[in-house]
Parts: C-alpha cells; structure tokens; sequence
C-alpha cells in the first residue's frame, strides 16, 4: 500500500516530468501542498525532501521550492550521509563513549552524526525528530524519553516507520513501534546487586529509582524480585521513587527522614552511579559513613566512581560496546539486511563503598 508522502512525491514528480511545473518555476507553498493533498506538513516535507535529493526540487531558503534541472546527469555520490542520534542526556557519563562507538563504525563508511538532547522531556524529543525528518537522515538511532510513560509523539514514530527510516532504540523501547533495540539486563542486574547485598547480611535497604524510566522501573522490580526470591519480606525494605523532573535536594530530603529513623537502612541501592555518588557526599556530609555505617551500590560502572573512595560496587553498562553494535546495526539496516536485538548482560563490580555488617568498623 502507497503511504501518504509516496502519493505525494509521485504526483509532484509525474507533474514536473509532464512539464506543469518548468525548470527553475516556483512551486506552491508547503500549506498550499497540505491543503491540496489533505496530508500534515511533515508529510510534505518528506515528499519533496525526497525529491530534493532527488534533483527535482531545490530549495531557497526564505524563496520557497523551486524544479530543478532533473534533466542534467546529476552525480550519484551525493547520497544522503547523515545519521540522526537522539539521546535523553547528553552530557552525562554514559553517552560519551556511546556516541564515539557508533561514529567508529559509521564514520569508516563515510556517514556523519547529527545528534539530539530530549532532557528527557516529550516535547523535546518532538522537536529533536522534526528537525531529524527536516534533514532527510538516513537512518536514527534514539534513546527513548520518559520511557515507562505513555508516549505523545507516536504520531511521528509511525511516520518514520512508514517512511521506512532505519532506526534503533536503545536503553528501552517503545512497544507501540516494533523496531530493533540494544538493552540491558536492568532488573536480573539490579536483583544481582540486591542478592549481594543480601550476602553481606544487609536486609534493610533503601531502593532509589527514577521510574519514569523503563530502566528505573526495571530495577526497582529487580529489587522487590530479589526480596521475593530470598524469602524476605519486603517490608524489610524502603523504597524512593521520583521522577527525572524532580530536584535532586527533594530526592536528598526525602532520604535524611530516613534515616532518622533508630532502625533505619543498612544499605541503599541507587538508580545509577551518579545518584549513587551524589548521596555518598550528601551522607559523608551528615556524618553518616560509607560503608562503615551504610553500604551503597550504583548502576552503571561510570569510571571516575571507581576512583572515588570508596569506590563504588555497581552493575556493568557495556556502554562503547553498545555504541559500535548500534553502528553496525544501522549499516546493516541501510543495506537491507536482517539484525536482530541486543540485550547485554549487566554483572556485578565489586568496590569499596559496600562491607559485610558482620565486619568491624
């Protein structure tokens, strides 16, 4: 079945050939395109984007479209090179390295990256795949926003699925679209980590998890699987859920009621290796010491948490590794062939921020 664009580009296309529309004449407006066939804007957009690289269309920027010569033999070289990443944080510790594992891989084959910052927010993420369809990408490679939430902007996942642009998701997905993703292991990882924190004798432990994420959620549902398993009650436990728009000295409050409690956690399992790090200072600064009056475990295996003291015991993120199989996953995507999801195992690493209650201070 012909999707929407595809009618649209070849009518334009059939009309320019007929002559219609001669070589260098103007042709109406994106809104007189969108009224004409009853279609959104980004559907024009991709129409004679495609034409665009076509040569049939050219474009003045502020002057509108215009026919090109489509009659000269315009070079073949001139395919579209550009992948579109998008990813909900950009500047932390783990999308560094992924970002230089994809562009190891697709940069040998001559293709540039385009990236994009969600903040973990929807409308952010609207806006970041407009701008990627606007470029005419061939292919995206998206970390979702606000994963364990319902999504807005499924519209455009469905345009970009109907478009047939290569893409992968990473870190979790969307199970309205159906396109292949690399994952990790959040909740057998985080029960890992609980279970380790069992052997050293620690029952009563504060969970804290970002949930509207679909890692967060996973691993909050790792630590209450863990408590299940073991035959302890959950009730041993203390959990704190918030959201990626909370304020990390709300998170930090929330933990100090805590732990004024007399019988308060022995332990706390943290939602990654920066909130980890973060609420090691913020009790260090209490007086609370770690581990010697409260162990701690992370999520991630971020480096310089390994060069802090303590250092942090956590769970692998493999991080690089996801990059270049996204790279490779993408290549094979643009070439029409097969790839199959990733989901990596996330195991144990020991540091120095967690000690068995049995030892002395």
């Amino acid at each position: 079945m012909e999707v929407k664009y595809e009618l649209v580009k070849e009518t334009l296309r059939k009309e320019i050939l007929n002559g219609k529309y001669q070589i260098n004449e103007k042709l109406p407006t994106e809104s007189k395109l969108m009224e004409r066939f009853n279609v959104s804007r980004y559907t024009i957009r991709r129409a004679v984007g495609e034409l665009e690289n076509e040569h049939y269309i050219y474009r003045i920027q502020g002057g509108g479209m215009f026919v090109q010569d489509w009659q000269r033999n315009w070079s073949a070289d001139d395919t579209n090179k550009l992948i579109g990443v998008i990813s909900t944080h950009m500047a932390d510790y783990i999308f560094p390295p992924i970002i230089s594992g994809i562009d190891s891989i697709l940069s040998e084959k001559g293709y540039s990256l385009i990236v994009g910052n969600t903040l973990n927010n929807h409308t952010r993420e609207r806006q970041s795949l407009l701008n990627m369809l606007d470029l005419k990408i061939a292919g995206l490679i998206i970390e979702p926003t606000q994963s364990a939430l319902p999504n807005p902007n499924l519209d455009l996942y469905q345009q970009i699925k109907d478009y047939q642009i290569p893409t992968i998701l990473f870190h979790a997905t969307y199970p309205e679209v159906d396109f292949p993703s690399l994952l990790g292991e959040d909740e057998v990882a985080e029960r890992n980590l609980v279970n380790y924190l069992f052997s050293l004798g620690h029952h009563r432990i504060l969970g804290i998890f970002q949930i509207d994420d679909r890692q967060g959620a996973d691993r909050e549902q790792g630590m209450i699987r863990a408590y299940q398993e073991a035959g302890i009650p959950v009730t041993d436990s203390e959990l704190i859920m918030y959201q990626s728009t909370d304020n990390i000295n709300a998170i930090l409050q929330r933990v100090d009621q805590v732990f004024q409690n007399a019988n308060h956690p022995t332990a706390i399992a943290c939602y990654n290796d920066h909130l980890a790090t973060t609420i090691i200072g913020h009790l260090q600064r209490q007086g609370i010491k770690v581990p010697r009056d409260v162990s701690v475990v992370g999520f991630d295996n971020y480096e310089l948490a390994q060069t802090l003291e303590p250092s942090l015991t956590t769970a692998n993120h493999p991080k690089r590794q996801l990059g270049e199989d996204a790279g490779k996953m993408m290549l094979k995507l643009i070439n029409g062939e097969p790839v199959e999801s990733i989901t990596y195992p996330a195991p144990l690493v020991k540091g120095t921020s967690t000690r068995s209650i049995k030892e002395e201070p």
